[in-house]
């Protein structure tokens, strides 16, 4: 797998206005080259006026081809463009992201 199947799907479907994709594979107890754990940070106006878990159902729903075969988690943060232009960065949860991103798609 690579980012492409998540650009994809996430562009088709949700529009975003900033899109990051991460492999962090390599911060889990798997081979080397692994591409099974992933962070999504996902800015889209179709977020607006939905709940957090509700933001999540969308973006699960347009990668569950992948998360029913080779992704075995991922992290997602699914911010409305006011919430990314107060606070534009990918939130670093408990550890610090050593990893490059996959796939950057809009403004930084």
């Amino acid at each position: 797998i690579s980012a492409v199947p998540f650009l994809t799907k996430l562009t088709t479907s949700l529009n975003p206005h900033h899109l990051e994709v991460h492999n962090e594979s390599h911060m889990h107890a798997v081979p080397p080259g692994s591409e099974s754990h992933f962070r999504v940070l996902v800015v889209s106006a179709h977020f607006q006026g939905l709940s957090l878990l509700q933001r999540h159902r969308l973006v699960n729903e347009a990668l569950k081809e992948e998360l029913s075969s080779c992704v075995h988690a991922l992290a997602i943060q699914a911010k409305t463009p006011e919430q990314w232009d107060q606070n534009p960065t990918l939130a670093k949860t408990g550890f610090e992201i050593k990893c490059k991103p996959v796939f950057i798609l809009g403004q930084t």
